[in-house]
């Protein structure tokens, strides 16, 4: 609960900066009062209106992506209780969730070491012919979601599983002898027995994962931009965090996140609002 409030509770005071016309290294106390002057600056001339409408744009498609496939942790986590070899299940998992404990610089020293301009794979890909000039991955602003998306799938996959994974062991033995007697095979098992069983954690995680639908951090977002794909790789967060750092506009940046994380609870409520009318149960 201290870590709760220290961390999660006590940073809200910050919102009060959004109402101000606060410049480092000038005390708040001695800064005008400007109200909500930095919200309707948001929306006051075109160009603004568009840079936001495209930072809305990558953080809808990311977060659309990521919620289009927030079934494959649940998959994986069926696939891995069906290997039945004990050694090799324990290796597959430690393996896909050790990633998870790897930082974004690392996992970004990975990416670049493997594929910048001089980076393996394209030396292999010159080494067999393929190309004449390196092909810029990472500098590329193409399919820019759909690579955020692998790389987080990759770092997160064997973590997200452990609840699911929980959730099987959880599963009442007699159901899958009920089902063995009756001559059910191992896939019909996981069709009937398995995958049922584990659709609540499911649409809880869904549930608040939609809720959750405009954090998608800015870690991951920050060390893979550059000049060449910032455009379609800043999220809300990314914005957020360069509106503040690179740009000087701390008030701006405060507003646009109080305005993010109203939204983010309204998503909640109504999240939960839905989870009560159509599985007659409460997620907060």
């Amino acid at each position: 609960m201290a870590l709760l409030a220290t961390f999660a509770y006590y940073p809200l005071y910050g919102w009060v900066y959004a109402f101000f016309d606060y410049m480092p290294p000038i005390p708040l106390s001695d800064s005008p009062f400007v109200g909500l002057k930095w919200f309707y600056s948001l929306v006051e001339n075109q160009v603004k209106i568009d840079q936001i409408l495209q930072v809305l744009k990558n953080t809808f498609g990311i977060s659309g992506l990521m919620l289009l496939f927030s079934w494959l942790p649940m998959i994986f986590a069926i696939f891995l209780n069906e290997i039945k070899a004990v050694r090799f299940r324990k290796v597959v998992q430690t393996l896909t969730t050790l990633p998870n404990f790897i930082s974004w610089v690392l996992v970004y020293s990975l990416a670049f070491a493997m594929f910048s301009s001089e980076g393996m794979v394209n030396g292999l890909l010159k080494m067999i012919g393929a190309v004449d000039s390196p092909i810029l991955f990472l500098q590329s602003s193409e399919n820019v979601w759909i690579t955020m998306w692998m790389w987080v799938t990759w770092k997160t996959l064997g973590w997200a599983a452990i609840l699911y994974i929980a959730a099987i062991t959880a599963i009442d033995d007699s159901l899958y002898e009920a089902a063995y007697v009756d001559g059910a095979t191992r896939m019909q098992v996981i069709r009937h027995v398995t995958l049922p069983s584990m659709l609540p954690t499911y649409f809880v995680l869904l549930m608040l994962q939609i809720a959750n639908f405009l954090n998608n951090g800015m870690e991951q977002y920050f060390v893979f931009q550059n000049a060449f794909n910032k455009e379609t790789i800043q999220v809300l967060d990314l914005y957020v965090y360069n509106l503040a750092m690179g740009g000087g506009s701390y008030s701006v940046s405060v507003a646009i996140s109080m305005l993010k994380s109203l939204i983010s609870i309204a998503l909640l409520f109504s999240v939960n609002k839905l989870s009560k009318w159509s599985r007659g149960e409460s997620i907060v």
